[in-house]
């Protein structure tokens, strides 16, 4: 689970949209789909059309695997704050009822505003 003191997951970097299906596609429900899919060295986060899965690979051999599941209709406030000229950097932050303050850091080639529109459809 997502340790929601430190709940940040940095340096995120877009990689194919199939990258976690082994590990998530078993999980989905019907007619849910992969909107980006983002990985740091080792964990992944996966925005679908219905939820964020945060994927957390532990120990040295990677086997085992913590998934935290973040619906998109328990998001009472979202913020974006895109890349700019020397801070290459974008920032989501998500504010979820009993849990506090989740925040996801993108390097300057990830699409946030894909990824707002989709928290804005489910939200809204």
């Amino acid at each position: 689970m997502i340790d929601f003191e430190n709940a940040e997951y940095l340096k995120l970097r877009p990689v194919k949209e199939d990258a976690f299906d082994a590990l998530i596609r078993p999980m989905f429900v019907d007619g849910e789909e992969v909107i980006q899919c983002f990985q740091t060295v080792r964990d992944g986060v996966v925005f679908t059309n219905k939820r964020i899965f945060a994927i957390n690979i532990q120990g040295l051999t990677g086997k085992k695997k913590d998934f935290t599941i973040l619906p998109y209709s328990r998001v009472q406030a979202f913020s974006v704050e895109t890349s700019g000229v020397l801070d290459l950097d974008s920032e989501l932050d998500l504010w979820y009822s009993g849990l506090g303050r989740i925040r996801f850091e993108f390097v300057s080639n990830a699409n946030v505003a894909m990824i707002c529109r989709t928290i804005s459809e489910r939200v809204l």
